[in-house]
């Protein structure tokens, strides 16, 4: 079922929901819909557009939040989906200094790999085989991290997400993640037999 995204009355992002949560919230007032996802929901006495994006109608106090949580999603994102080292669609998570040498799990130290580039590397350093990254890795910032990092998009939120932080993800995802479908197949043209002195015609479908 598609999520919806959650902003406070100030239209700062809190977070993402589930479409039922965020009925709950329409149902009971306590959220607006800004954004449709394109469809109805149909119950047995009355049918509802389907939101993508509800704002509460009441500010709502979000206590201190520590630095966005170390996820696989949140750093495939923060790294856009490729590999640092050659630029190919990332596998699996490599640490930049091994732990086997005494490097931490933290955002400075880990980042999005291809299997091929992880194998390679294995537990060396970067020096040792001449590697470079484009930018040292750090941990992303900004209120919309708090959606990004969860892995659920939808082009729908970066109005919303953009003055926040995350544009590039978005560009991203716009630009890659759509999945198209393939060219439509034309149907068969019937045809019966051609009679001497007749032009060949197709039969009507």
């Amino acid at each position: 079922m598609p999520h919806v995204l959650v902003l406070n009355a100030s239209y700062e992002p809190l977070g993402v929901v589930s479409m039922r949560r965020a009925l709950i919230l329409l149902l009971n007032h306590k959220a607006i819909a800004l954004e449709d996802a394109g469809t109805t929901l149909h119950s047995a006495t009355s049918a509802v557009p389907a939101p993508s994006v509800v704002k509460l109608t009441r500010f709502v106090r979000v206590p201190y939040r520590g630095p966005v949580p170390l996820t696989r999603r949140a750093l495939f994102a923060r790294d856009h989906g490729r590999c640092v080292y050659c630029g190919a669609a990332a596998t699996s998570v490599d640490h930049v200094i091994p732990r086997s040498r005494g490097g931490q799990h933290r955002w400075d130290n880990v980042v999005a790999a291809c299997r091929r580039c992880n194998h390679t590397k294995a537990d060396r350093h970067l020096a040792d085989l001449g590697w470079r990254m484009k930018r040292p890795p750090a941990a992303p910032s900004g209120l919309a991290w708090r959606v990004i990092g969860t892995g659920i998009k939808d082009p729908r939120w970066r109005p919303y997400l953009e003055p926040y932080g995350g544009l590039d993800q978005f560009r991203d995802f716009e630009h890659h993640d759509h999945t198209e479908l393939p060219p439509a197949v034309p149907s068969p043209v019937r045809t019966r037999p051609v009679r001497r002195g007749e032009q060949h015609a197709p039969l009507s479908a």
